[in-house]
Order: structure tokens, then sequence, then C-alpha cells
């Protein structure tokens, strides 16, 4: 946060002394211009640059104006002294009327005087050092000094970028220079028009000359500033589009927090970011924080977080009214600028986020519109994260009832019996020795039987493979421990195909449990040589395929079976399906064996990259 404070405190200096010179440079050109003879003329030339610096070109990081055909033309005319005063009052008069921050009403006008000076100053001092013939002379003089005005300009542009703490990427820069790179041609073509015009002696210029001429020009900025406004607004729309699309990918996770950063920072610059939420007993809670300060647990415990609860409309503060705003002694001492975006579902307050920058009047209406919109993407995230925890509580109550109704009617029935044999044979014992021994041999072998249900019942309670590997890792180890035991024989491949995406607990739970019932029935009851399986991700499902070269069943008589046992079985794993809204299809016969195949649809499972598709097998 040092550095980045630095930084911004390095683009500021460079801003005022920028600032500082071009408001000289101004001022003295104010001072040593001519009489003005035709006050008319400058006064609509001053409205054509108005007009053409009102509709820039925009790009990320800034954007881009055609003023510059009129600049060179009113520096033809009437030389520098009047063209930097009319310049400035041009790019003065827009800056102000739009609203923009202090730091740019001083500066945008100051750092494009400053390009029109240097380039006249060089102009001025080598070409008539020179030598051409006057056409040929012209024309160069016309590119030089267009050229050096967009060097020099865009050169004071990319410091002040670079020395900002915001991202100031090779493809940012790119994009600036093809916009700068438009502005330059068509200054250049208009350059030349006016040389070319201008040498045919049509008569005297007068101000409806001026008006034909610069017209398309004029709609030509009009034109271009709507496009790629429009096209600014897809791409921020798209934007959004990638965080709501990715963000429903992170319901499922736990590490859901370390995907939303990701997403929003590609969305917006901040420098801080907080994300608050309600618990289930309405207290405020700090979900995630990002770049905030080292002691924020100690500045926190001091900060009353109901003030939050005034919070239900998207507000901006700034350097003037931040000390006002809930929780603002949690920021950065350099912080000057931050949004606060409620999350709010059917007029409920759930949450709050909260995004900082270092620069005041730095979140731009675009800015502000885009938060607002994540801010209700999160508050419905959330929300929905609730309904998930809630079905997996209730999955899990559910499981606990089945385990207690399994206990209580089968392993406490079966010692419950066992103990009443006992109970018997040993009051036989004395009068009828060899019946009383058969007794105490049955009870053995039911007690044996319920260890193996109690053996069965604490596997069943164990952490799952999966909590602790990747599915396709803890399939592949299940199969390389059957393998090793014996396996009758059976050669198992297992292929994944696809990129695997992040899981709920619940999922991939479900998706392991039916590959290990239907790989161990292989096993046990299919005589098979072969088993193939197949963990495939795709667009819109998982899909699960264990398919072997068994003798078959009766899928009548499986599922007849099936009822009657306490423990998996066909209908257990078409119920754990049905739980994460998965189908689940069985096909046998006896001639092509088995196979089952299992579809999870999107929403189920959907995540972020772990790694790419591979194939390994058994």
């Amino acid at each position: 946060m040092k550095q980045i404070a630095a930084r911004h405190h390095s683009a500021q200096s460079f801003m005022m002394i920028v600032s500082l010179i071009g408001w000289s440079l101004a001022i003295y050109s104010l001072l040593q211009m001519p009489v003005i003879e035709k006050p008319f003329e400058l006064l609509f030339l001053l409205t054509f640059i108005f007009i053409c610096e009102h509709y820039p070109m925009p790009f990320r990081k800034g954007n881009s104006s055609l003023t510059f055909p009129i600049i060179f033309l009113t520096y033809l005319i009437y030389g520098i002294e009047i063209t930097i005063v009319l310049y400035f009052i041009g790019v003065l008069l827009t800056t102000w009327i739009n609203k923009r921050p202090l730091r740019i009403i001083f500066f945008n006008p100051a750092q494009l005087i400053l390009s029109l000076a240097g380039a006249h100053f060089f102009q001025e001092t080598f070409m008539p050092l020179f030598s051409a013939p006057e056409m040929w002379k012209n024309f160069v003089s016309l590119f030089i000094f267009i050229a050096l005005f967009y060097l020099i300009n865009n050169f004071i542009v990319d410091i002040v970028l670079f020395l900002r703490p915001e991202k100031y990427t090779k493809e940012i820069w790119a994009e600036k220079g093809k916009g700068e790179l438009f502005s330059f041609s068509i200054s250049l073509v208009y350059g030349f028009l006016l040389y070319y015009l201008g040498s045919q002696n049509r008569g005297e210029v007068d101000i409806f000359t001026y008006f034909f001429f610069l017209s398309p020009l004029i709609f030509l900025a009009i034109i271009s500033s709507i496009i790629l406004r429009l096209r600014a607004d897809k791409q921020r729309l798209k934007a959004l589009f990638h965080f709501s699309s990715e963000l429903n990918k992170s319901i499922p996770t736990k590490e859901w927090d370390k995907e939303i950063k990701l997403l929003l920072s590609e969305v917006v610059f901040y420098e801080e970011s907080f994300l608050f939420t309600k618990d289930e007993q309405e207290n405020w809670e700090l979900a995630f924080s990002e770049g905030s300060r080292a002691d924020l647990a100690e500045a926190l415990k001091e900060e009353d977080l109901s003030k939050l609860e005034k919070i239900h409309t998207t507000q901006v503060f700034n350097k003037q009214d931040l000390d006002q705003a809930p929780l603002s002694g949690c920021f950065d001492k350099n912080m000057q600028a931050a949004v606060y975006a409620p999350l709010l579902l059917d007029n409920e307050l759930i949450g709050c986020l909260i995004l900082t920058k270092i620069r005041t009047n730095s979140f731009v209406v675009e800015d502000v519109h885009s938060i607002s919109t994540i801010s209700n993407q999160l508050a419905i995230f959330l929300k929905t994260q609730l309904l998930f925890r809630e079905k997996e509580q209730r999955i899990l109550l559910e499981e606990r009832n089945r385990i207690a109704h399994d206990i209580h009617d089968g392993i406490a029935q079966t010692l419950a019996g066992a103990v009443m044999k006992f109970d018997s044979a040993a009051r036989k014992i004395p009068s009828n020795p060899e019946e009383a021994q058969r007794m105490i041999n049955d009870s053995n072998n039911t007690l044996r039987e319920g260890l193996k249900e109690i053996r069965d019942s604490i596997y069943a309670l164990r952490p799952y493979p999966t909590e602790n590997l990747s599915l396709d890792s803890a399939i592949q180890k299940k199969i390389d421990e059957i393998k090793k035991n014996g396996n009758n024989g059976l050669e198992i491949l297992f292929e994944k195909r696809g990129i695997q995406t992040q899981l709920s607990l619940l999922t991939e739970k479900v998706i392991y449990s039916i590959a290990q019932e239907s790989i161990q029935n292989c096993i046990k009851h299919a005589q098979a040589s072969s088993l193939n399986v197949l963990l495939s991700y795709q667009k819109e499902q998982i899909f699960l395929k264990i398919k072997d070269d068994g003798i078959g069943f009766s899928l009548y008589e499986a599922m007849t079976t099936a009822m009657k046992e306490p423990h998996y079985g066909i209908l257990q794993m078409n119920e754990d399906a049905a739980k994460i809204g998965a189908t689940l299809q069985i096909e046998s016969s006896e001639t092509k064996g088995t196979e089952i195949i299992v579809r999870i649809p999107k929403m189920g499972f959907e995540g972020g990259i772990i790694n790419d598709s591979s194939t390994v097998g058994g």
C-alpha cells in the first residue's frame, strides 16, 4: 500500500508541474496576443473546438479527440499565441462543464497547449535549416508538426498513466495508440487539404468556408465518439456478463471469496475492497477484504458496523465527505474515494460491498453503475449459497436419520436377538447342553453379521476420499486399491475427458459412491474381463459411464433385491443421484454386459479450472 501511495503522489506531482508550466504558458500567450480583428470567426472556431472536445473517442485510461485539424487551421491563420489561448479555453470549458475532477481541469488544457508549443518550437527552430522545394518543404513541415504534437502529447499522458498505481498494460497502451493513430491520420488528411486548397487561390476565405470545410470533421467526431462509446458499453456489459456467469460457478465452492476478488478486479479498478454480510442473527461480519491495512481487525472492533444499515442505495464518497462515510476509519489513510453498494434482495439488506481508491472523484459514472450491478449479483449469490448450505444440512440430517434407523432396525435388533439366545442357552446348559451349544453357535454367527454391519456403518461415516483428493484422483486411487487387493483378473481402464470443474462435496460424494458401488458389483457378479470408467466434464453436464463386458443381469430382479437391502444398492444410487439433480440410467443384457450412465446438470457442479484433460490406465 505504501508503494501504491508513493506512485499516486508521484503522478500527482508530475501533473502539478505540467499544470503549472501550461497555465503559465497560457497566461503568457494571452498577454502576447495581437489585436483581434475578427472575433466572430474566433468564436466560431472556439465552438468547433468545444464540440470536438466534448465528443472524444473513449478508450481505457483516456480518450482522443479530432480537434487538431481545427487547431492547425487556427495556427496557420492566426499564429501560435491566439491558437494556444483558444485551445486552452476550449479544453478548459469542456472539462469544467463535464464536471471533471479539479486536477483534470488544470492538467488537460495545460498538457495539450504544451504539446502544441513544443511542436511549434521545433518547427520554428529546425525547419528553416531544411532545404527543399517549397511544396515539399510545406508538406514535410506539416507532417513533422502534427507528428510532434501527437508524440509529445502521448508522451506526457503515458508518463502519468505509468506513474499511477492502476495497471497500464501493453494492451491498454496499444488500444490508446490505435485511437491516437486514427486521430493523427484525420489530422494529416485535413492538413494536406488545407495546403492544397490554400494553393488554389480561390478568393477570400470567410466564415462559410470554415463551416463547410470543418463540418465533415465535426460530424465524424460525433459519430466516432458515439460508436466507440457504444463499443465501450458493450465491452463493459460483456465483462459484467462474464462476472455473473463465473460467479454462479463459485456457488458450490468454499473459497468463493478468492474467485470474487479476481472477477471484481476484471470489471473495475480499486485499491481496497470490503464485503460485509449479515449472519443468521442479523449481525454484521466481514466476509472478505483486500488490500486493506494490517490492523484491520483492531480497527473493526472500534467501528460500529450497524452504520451500514443506513446504506440503501449506491453512494459515492469523495475526499471532502469521506470522513462521514460508515467504517471510513477502516480504510488506508491514503484513500480519498469510496463506493458503497448495498446488497439488497426483496428490499432486504443482506450485505454491503465497499471499494476505495486513492484518487478523489476517480469513480466515474460507468464504474458506479458496474459496481451496483455487481452488488445485485452478489446479493443473489449469497442468498443462493445460503440455500445450498440449508440443502446440504437437510441432506446430512436425513443421512443421520437413515443411519440411526438402520442401526435401530438392523444392528440393534441383531444384538438384542443374540443376547436373548445367550440367556436361553445359559438356562438350558444344565438340562440340554447340546441345544445350548447350538444356540450359542447361532448367536456367534449373528454377532459376526452384526459386527460386519457395524464396520460398514463406521466406514460410511468416515470422511470421503474426495474430501482430500480431487474426484478423478479419488476414483483412480480406489481402482489402484482394488487391483492391489485382487480383482478376479478384471482389467479396469479409467479415462477422464475435458477440464475438471470445482464441485460441491455432495456432488463429488455421489459420483464417487456410484462409481465405487458399480465397480464392486462388477467384480462380485459380472464375471467380466474388462471394465471401462469414463468421467467426462462437458459444457452442460458431467457425464459418468461405467461399462463392462460381463454376463449382465435382470434389472427387475436387481430392483426387487435392492428394496430388501439395508445398505447401498440400485435404489440408493438412484436416490443419491436425485439429490444433486442427476439422472441414473442402467442398461444390461447377457450379450453386451452392463452399462451405467450418470448425468449431472451444469448448475449442480460448475466451478473454476483445475487442470487439463488426461487419460490414465488401470
